[in-house]
């Protein structure tokens, strides 16, 4: 009797990834459901109670329907999960918002999903306001749930296919604890993937439980809390206020989001399972030094503009007038680095001190570079941007001494030997995806500004960009319907990265 429960555990793990995903998505509808009976809303309540037990009822009927075939996994079948869970997915998920707000098309309700599903955080419904509390929940619970997706996809799938910026490396499969050690000799992805979730999960949900009560203890609502601690893990840039500078919480909840944000930067902030060779400490890994090094540099840059380019101020010898605007820049420098998009209450100060008004550029380029490999973040990645830095640095030297020999320094034993080759052609895939879709959304009207800048934040998964990087905001709910498929390809694309698409369409990846 008590290997029972066991076996049945077991022949739920055995369906197909994409089920068990739809599962629990499903499922989690009812949390929404549940905090809507709390505020008294019934019917949005009604809306996501019913969506999900429509989704479970489902889930649980294919699964009785396919409980009897023996399964064949295998990492393009996964990849191709990957896929399938950004594209499909959302039109489910999109049933229960568009019922609950009943004032929205179901096209924008299925942009909003994937936009949370990817991390993006691209804001179709501009007034927060107009959102129940109850829906606000919803949209970044899917994008919490977006951002754990990733880190289980990256550690089990990406990363053994070396995709997701694990081409640029040494050979190292993250998500391998000595639990996962132990079973390092069975050949099962599924396994592997079950291994990996059951590492990470748990410090996913830690650190997001600690950051919410970190900003309750602020002076933040406990919706705005748990809201921001999920956006800020997931580096989706979702809020129910419209951003943290109307939180209560003010300079001390920034602080303390901003210590969250450092683990976008590299794995190693919170796991050392990517470490095949080099250095496991934190202080030694190039994506983190070349993150800190841009968080500070840029701000420090910004905040001596002020007396370089001589500008009146009439502020200019206040202190706190100082103090303010270096800690904007430094709070938005970072959040736009690892994708997040939160814009500091002291941004404003920022941009006076500086003299720029609007700042786009110094934005467009810090999304695009991104984060950390194996994190929430998107864009280019950290490691790529250290790869080609050492590639140019070693060019400039066979300009001075054209017949040396370059030795493995301290600092690159993480990437491969043609680990900057790889990197660049990622970087040109990347920009040529950049140009296709600026083109695209050219065609369909919109200015070639606006065009780069929704280009930039789909592909980077930076959708606070759309708002903060152009002189007027851009209003998603006036384009037209092709351009924000469009977008949505865009946000895909970015999430999954263009060489996992490739690698999909490899006759080699399926024959092997």
């Amino acid at each position: 009797m008590p290997r029972r429960p066991r076996s049945q555990v077991r022949g739920i793990l055995r369906l197909p990834l994409l089920l068990l995903i739809w599962g629990v998505f499903s499922v989690a509808m009812w949390i929404p459901a549940i905090h809507a009976v709390l505020v008294d809303d019934h019917n949005t309540s009604q809306s996501f109670f019913y969506s999900g037990l429509v989704g479970v009822t489902l889930v649980t009927f294919i699964g009785l329907s396919v409980s009897n075939r023996v399964p064949r996994y295998g990492m393009p079948g996964q990849l191709m999960t990957l896929l399938a869970t950004f594209v499909f997915l959302p039109l489910f998920l999109a049933v229960p918002l568009q019922d609950a707000l009943r004032n929205t098309s179901y096209l924008n309700a299925y942009f909003d999903m994937v936009s949370a599903l990817t991390t993006t955080g691209a804001d179709i419904f501009d007034q927060p306001g107009r959102l129940p509390a109850s829906v606000h929940l919803w949209r970044v619970l899917v994008a919490w749930l977006g951002g754990l997706f990733m880190w289980i996809a990256a550690s089990a799938v990406l990363a053994p296919l070396s995709l997701g910026g694990f081409e640029v490396t040494t050979r190292a499969e993250p998500g391998r604890s000595d639990a996962i050690l132990r079973e390092s000799h069975r050949p099962d992805p599924r396994r592997k993937l079950i291994m990996v979730t059951v590492a990470l999960a748990p410090v996913y949900v830690g650190l997001t439980l600690a950051l919410a009560v970190l900003l309750l203890l602020c002076g933040d609502s406990g919706l705005v809390a748990v809201s921001h601690a999920m956006s800020v893990m997931a580096t989706s840039g979702l809020s129910p206020i419209g951003g943290i500078g109307a939180a209560q919480s003010g300079l001390a909840g920034e602080m303390v989001m901003f210590l969250f944000l450092l683990f976008a930067l590299s794995r190693l902030t919170f796991s050392s399972d990517t470490v095949a060779v080099g250095h496991g400490r934190l202080d030694k890994d190039p994506e983190f030094r070349t993150g800190m090094l841009i968080i500070f540099g840029v701000p420090i840059l910004l905040f001596l503009r002020h007396w370089i380019a001589a500008l009146e101020v009439n502020t200019s010898d206040d202190l706190s007038m100082a103090l303010a605007s270096f800690w904007g820049a430094l709070f938005t420098i970072t959040s736009f680095l690892t994708t997040n998009g939160f814009e500091s209450g002291y941004w404003f100060s920022a941009q006076e001190w500086s003299g720029l008004e609007t700042p786009g550029m110094i934005l467009l380029g810090l999304a695009v570079m991104g984060g950390g490999v194996a994190t929430t973040a998107g864009g280019v990645k950290l490691l790529r941007v250290y790869a080609l830095y050492l590639n140019g640095l070693r060019e400039m030297e066979r300009l001075v001494l054209p017949s040396s020999v370059s030795g493995e320094g301290r600092g690159n034993r993480r990437l491969q030997s043609n680990g900057a080759f790889v990197a660049w052609i990622f970087f040109m895939l990347f920009a040529l995806s950049l140009a296709l879709i600026c083109v695209a959304l050219s065609a369909f009207g919109i200015p070639f500004e606006q065009a780069m800048i929704l280009a930039v934040a789909g592909l980077s998964t930076t959708g606070p960009l759309i708002e903060a990087a152009g002189q007027v905001p851009i209003e998603l709910a006036l384009l037209a319907a092709p351009a924000k498929l469009i977008l949505c390809f865009a946000m895909v694309l970015g999430r999954l990265e263009t060489l996992a698409i490739i690698a999909l369409l490899s006759p080699n990846l399926w024959r092997s």
